[in-house]
């Protein structure tokens, strides 16, 4: 199936509108990371640095690298050479690998735990980045006077609670302002930082790796334990992979080596500059780099900046979740689009609702930025050491690549990413508690979903029989043919639809036209028009119509059913027969109750199928039969 890159998001544009807006949408993580990465390092309890002023240059020196080996050479320079269709992300690269995979391979038993996990480690990220982000802005106020330290977190909240609220309303309109806002941001971040270097530039020393490798060498357990403070100036990373599909390489990558990069070098050499200067400077470095005249706007733009990031991040989880959905790993729900121009901007309610009760729960937890430091790495790094084994794989069953060589390449890569998960795993108890069982939580519900649905197929399966079989035994003179047009739909378009057999066994009852739809979602993002429809006509007035459609894609029935019956009865006069089944728990068959539990209540409460498939709620009717599992 031919696929559509990058639909769904901007459109055609010139190179400069597009790098806007990569700059308002995919850096606005890794963009806001300056207001505490570099404090976090300093003020860990846990494992303390005095800021001397080696440290200080060491430290420096390893943000400045991890930014140039992680960002730079592997994602932006690397790894994005790997797309499906112009998609990216751990998805994308899943559903690649399993498309190049038999359905009965043993590699597929491989690749999508692993994906599944990506995904599920995706959510923790997507939880901990607006908390993070929004309470760091906020804690400006702390600069502007002590006295408003009280009301960091109700603020933060407040500021929360009305992004997600305005999630129904799209993203179309605001997302006008996010590259020029980000612009501005990055500009002041290269500004502040250019600003509290010229009294010091001595800093610029840091930009030396060896000065990373000297603050290794000279204490390696506690430059071990400080990756999983040093991983916050990598917020964000996976996000120049992921949103991929939106703005095509090239952009990012100008948008990255033109004016994030450097804005963000120098941000950190800045607040490095201050420290140096003076100790003292350590709690809010980035606030303490603008004049007494200028920080209040800082603030207010801070504020603006991480709420764009944290946008970015749940835009990326509402795609992630209509990405799953569409491949059956999790539980059907409404989806509703934003924009009739770009299919990429939707709604998720019930995501939403779910995202904001956690954030705020999270907020109430770990009450400030450098607590919630402790929560954040986990996640992120697990992501990133699964993107490294895919990517071999990608070189090897894609590229065609020879083993030692995609190993010689990637490794190195591998090496720096488990160093990175190894340390903030030992933050564990220190708040990576929260995304661990958060996306241990994702998985189990995924895995559950996973197999409930399979035990479905399984029954249907059983009882099912080939469409073309039904047709030759229907008869006329035992069936009645009632003069009306009716949907029925199937999972597979070479077997008879379980409504279909059920109103022919027990009502004696035909349709003279019926349409068996199937609907089949590639593991593609996106199917062209041409190659959109099956049409088959069987005799009897059954037809068999399969639709293809991409993960991405919106799915339309109605439409398309009119697109290929211009000369029927009216569509709005079409009949829509789903088979529903109502289930119950009981022990056997391998798997615990309290999980079978658990899938009846997702299941039960699951969006119904032509809901998903926007069919016109007065004409589906509903047969049911009851299953066991």
């Amino acid at each position: 199936m031919s696929t559509n890159p990058g639909a769904g998001a901007l459109g055609k544009g010139s190179a400069f509108a597009l790098m806007l807006g990569a700059l308002g949408v995919v850096f606005g993580d890794i963009g806001t990371s300056p207001l505490y990465a570099f404090e976090v390092v300093f003020a860990n309890p846990l494992h303390p640095v005095a800021p001397t002023p080696e440290n200080i240059l060491g430290v420096l020196s390893l943000f400045v690298w991890s930014l140039v080996l992680i960002v730079t050479l592997k994602y932006v320079l690397f790894i994005m050479r790997f797309d499906n269709g112009g998609e990216g992300g751990i998805v994308a690269l899943l559903t690649l690998l399993l498309s190049r995979c038999a359905k009965n391979s043993r590699l597929r038993w491989w690749f999508m735990p692993l994906g599944l996990l990506g995904a599920a480690l995706f959510y923790g990220d997507g939880v901990i980045t607006p908390a993070i982000s929004v309470v760091s802005a906020v804690e400006g106020l702390e600069t502007i006077s002590p006295d408003f330290k009280k009301y960091v977190v109700p603020v933060s909240l407040v500021v929360l609670v009305l992004l997600f609220l305005c999630q129904s309303r799209g993203t179309e309109s605001i997302a006008r302002l996010f590259g020029p806002v980000m612009l501005i941001w990055f500009f002041v971040l290269a500004a502040l930082g250019i600003h509290a270097m010229s009294s010091h530039l001595g800093v610029l020393e840091a930009l030396n790796p060896w000065h990373a490798l000297q603050f290794v060498a000279t204490d390696p357990l506690l430059s071990f334990f400080l990756l999983g403070a040093v991983v916050l100036c990598l917020t964000g990373a996976e996000a120049l992979y992921a949103d991929m599909g939106h703005f095509g390489v090239s952009p990012i990558r100008r948008a990255w080596i033109l004016v994030a990069f450097p804005a963000l070098v120098l941000n950190y050499l800045g607040q490095g500059a201050l420290v140096l200067q003076s100790p003292e400077n350590l709690h809010n470095p980035f606030f303490r780099m603008a004049p007494e005249w200028g920080l209040n706007g800082l603030v207010v733009l801070a504020t603006m900046a991480t709420v764009i990031a944290s946008q970015a991040v749940i835009s990326g989880v509402f795609s992630m979740t209509q990405q799953l959905i569409q491949l059956r790993a999790v539980p059907r729900m409404t989806v509703r689009h934003t924009s009739d121009d770009h299919t990429g901007q939707i709604y998720i309610p019930a995501t939403n609702w779910i995202m904001l009760v956690l954030v705020v729960t999270m907020v109430l937890t770990f009450q400030s930025s450098n607590a919630m430091s402790g929560a954040y790495g986990i996640a992120v790094t697990g992501t990133m050491v699964i993107t490294d084994l895919f990517a071999i794989a990608v070189l090897l069953r894609v590229k065609r690549w020879r083993l030692p060589l995609a190993l010689a390449v990637v490794i190195p890569f591998v090496v720096i990413d488990v160093l990175f998960f190894a340390a903030n795993a030992l933050k564990l108890m220190n708040g990576g508690w929260f995304p661990v069982l958060l996306s241990s939580i994702i998985l189990l519900i995924i895995l559950t979903w996973m197999r409930g649905v399979a035990s479905i197929q399984s029954r249907e399966s059983e009882q099912s029989q080939p469409l073309q079989t039904f047709v030759q035994q229907l008869q006329p003179a035992s069936t009645f043919r009632n003069h009306s047009t009716v949907v029925c739909l199937s999972s597979d378009e070479t077997v008879t639809p379980g409504a279909l057999m059920l109103m022919s066994k027990r009502l004696s009852v035909v349709p003279e036209k019926v349409i068996c739809l199937t609907v089949k979602v590639l593991e593609v993002p996106f199917v062209s028009a041409a190659e959109r429809c099956e049409l088959t006509d069987l005799g009897q007035g059954i037809y068999s119509v399969v639709l293809h459609y991409g993960y991405r894609d919106r799915i339309r029935i109605a439409a398309e059913l009119k697109a290929q019956f211009p000369d029927d009865d009216p569509i709005q006069d079409y009949g829509y027969l789903i088979n529903r089944w109502s289930l119950a728990a009981d022990k056997g068959d391998g798997w615990a109750v309290w999980r079978k539990r658990l899938f009846v209540y997702l299941f039960r409460n699951a969006p119904a199928q032509w809901r998903v498939f926007e069919m016109p709620e007065q004409r589906v009717v509903e047969l049911g039969q009851r299953l066991i599992l």
